[in-house]
């Protein structure tokens, strides 16, 4: 048998960043809870290594902070915070919309219908974390076809802070009325409107910054 390669250490930090980023995000790991590179990595199956490595892009990301020699703990959820973030995500949204409408080929038309009646079911069932999975898909699209790295890179960085909020509120009972905005979206990119696809882009991204607003 032929020997199997290394996996790469890049790629065990990628692992470990995606289960805590996703964990954090989902709840399971509260605002407030003191994290462990040791605890977690035996958890994972893996060394500290590429946890260490997965917390501080955690820090860099606001999901985490940590006090050298002392803790690192999971961020509380601050919505002036949040809200900073949605403003800048959001837009960037606006730009990649406006570079990829004009780019979209009928599969990537597809695939965003295929995200929406995914994201419309998932919200009918209550799952929201298949609802967020849904959503981030559907704009991954807009975001690849626009080929913007720097932008792709901001929009990876800051979404998982903003989801956090989101699925929290969700999980309160918050309703979401994004299904029907993504359809006006996904017509106005088949038309190859631009201004409208921004228009309702920012109209998106507005609901969702009113998250953030003080109850």
């Amino acid at each position: 048998m032929q020997a199997l390669r290394p996996v790469s250490r890049t790629l065990l930090r990628d692992r470990a960043y995606a289960v805590i980023r996703d964990a954090i995000v989902a709840g399971e790991i509260e605002p407030g809870a003191v994290v462990r590179d040791a605890d977690l990595a035996e958890q994972l199956g893996l060394s500290r290594a590429p946890v260490r490595e997965a917390f501080s892009r955690l820090v860099d990301e606001g999901l985490l902070e940590s006090k050298p020699q002392s803790y690192t703990r999971v961020t509380p959820l601050v919505a002036a915070d949040v809200r900073d973030a949605a403003a800048v995500v959001g837009a960037l949204h606006e730009m990649v919309t406006r570079v990829a409408v004009p780019r979209l080929r009928p599969e990537d038309l597809e695939e965003m219908r295929a995200a929406n009646d995914r994201f419309a079911a998932a919200v009918r069932a209550g799952d929201v974390d298949e609802a967020l999975r849904a959503d981030d898909d559907l704009h991954d699209v807009l975001v690849r076809a626009a080929g913007n790295r720097a932008a792709a890179a901001t929009v990876a960085r800051y979404t998982p802070l903003i989801r956090r909020l989101e699925r929290r509120r969700f999980g309160e009972g918050g309703s979401c009325r994004s299904a029907g905005l993504h359809e006006r979206l996904i017509e106005a990119c088949a038309a190859g409107d631009v201004d409208a696809a921004v228009r309702v882009t920012e109209e998106i991204w507005r609901t969702l910054t009113a998250l953030a607003d003080p109850d």
